[in-house]
């Protein structure tokens, strides 16, 4: 073998041990839809305000990691429109949690009804549920969750923070 050879082989070999060791040092890969099955825990309620929870569950068998925000609006109409504003982010650390299988991960969420808005400014309509969008995914999974949005972007129905260990 020629000393060219030789080099370009063993700096190939450096270059494949040091991405192998990376990828093990960053853990787990990031969540996808394929890991986490998404639902909503309802909680309490008061002062025209509903609270709950969007719930991520690890189906998957291997350990995923998540991190942040993902995305929730209001979908409608039988066919996922999305119905009004989305989400507002409610401030919060975003720590990296390793969601194991079977394990699960929540993101607080307040909603305000819709009933206490004038009607002309509300444009109400009826929702089916929730698109809920994991961090840095493009597409959406749909939570069965009826009730009544507000048609006007303008108006702010929903709030969510930082996906977490669910205890």
């Amino acid at each position: 073998m020629t000393k060219r050879l030789i080099a370009s082989l063993v700096l190939g070999l450096l270059a494949a041990g040091l991405t192998i060791l990376t990828a093990h040092a960053a853990g787990p890969p990031e969540c996808t839809n394929a890991h986490l099955k998404a639902s909503y825990r309802g909680g309490d309620a008061g002062m025209s305000h509903r609270y709950g929870w969007i719930v991520l569950r690890n189906v998957s068998d291997r350990a995923c990691r998540i991190e942040g925000y993902g995305g929730l609006s209001y979908v409608g109409g039988g066919d996922g429109t999305q119905v009004g504003a989305a989400a507002t982010r409610a401030k919060g650390r975003t720590p990296s949690t390793v969601v194991r299988p079977g394990h699960r991960v929540s993101s607080p969420v307040a909603e305000t009804l819709a009933a206490p808005y004038p009607k002309r400014r509300c444009r109400p309509a009826h929702v089916d549920g929730l698109r809920v969008y994991l961090p840095d995914e493009t597409r959406s999974q749909f939570v069965r969750h009826p009730g009544t949005g507000c048609r006007n972007e303008r108006v702010h129905l929903l709030e969510h923070g930082p996906y977490r260990a669910r205890r």
